[in-house]
């Protein structure tokens, strides 16, 4: 189901996505906050992409394809929100990496507006958190201005880099089962 915002057009991710979406993941200025994130090689997406295919033949939902209604030939971003962790410790993950070109223009809180308000209205007992490296101060202001508070600050465990802060921000507090999912 495709959906729409004042700038963007949000279209569940396709398998024939997978080029579009390797451009985008495998470009190192995508990554200056988490370089070893990288999709280094086209096999990577593809085992990534069939996870948010997963998303959406589980949830009927998941992160959207992102084109701007004035060019929507060009995918320009991915993101939205996915159920990630199970049972008691599930949640809406909120998250979204853009083109280098379409940055620094509102798009992800644009985005991220839409994500939340479609998450709360299929699943509102889940809470919603976005997680990202302390460094990484632009994702932090998206997350306050869609709703999201400052929950949990600690090491990014399994980061390559052993001075790197995880922050954890939500729309709620978080059980232990949460807080530790976001952690796996």
């Amino acid at each position: 189901m495709p959906q729409r915002t004042a700038r963007l057009l949000l279209d569940p991710t396709a398998a024939d996505d997978l080029d579009a979406l390797h451009e985008i993941y495998g470009d190192a200025r995508t990554w200056t906050h988490l370089p070893s994130g990288r999709h280094r090689d086209l096999g990577r997406t593809a085992e990534v992409l069939e996870r948010w295919l997963d998303d959406w033949r589980s949830e009927g939902f998941g992160a959207w394809t992102i084109r701007e209604a004035t060019d929507p030939e060009l995918v320009i971003g991915h993101g939205g929100c996915a159920v990630r962790g199970r049972d008691d410790g599930a949640y809406w993950n909120l998250g979204y990496r853009f083109r280098p070109e379409a940055q620094g223009r509102g798009l992800a809180t644009e985005l991220s507006r839409a994500a939340v308000e479609a998450a709360r209205l299929r699943r509102p007992e889940l809470p919603i958190v976005a997680y990202l490296l302390e460094h990484n101060t632009a994702s932090a202001r998206v997350a306050e201005k869609v709703g999201l508070t400052l929950r949990h600050r600690a090491p990014d465990a399994g980061n390559p880099d052993a001075s790197a802060i995880r922050l954890v921000y939500a729309d709620r507090e978080l059980t232990a089962a949460q807080l530790a999912a976001t952690r796996a």
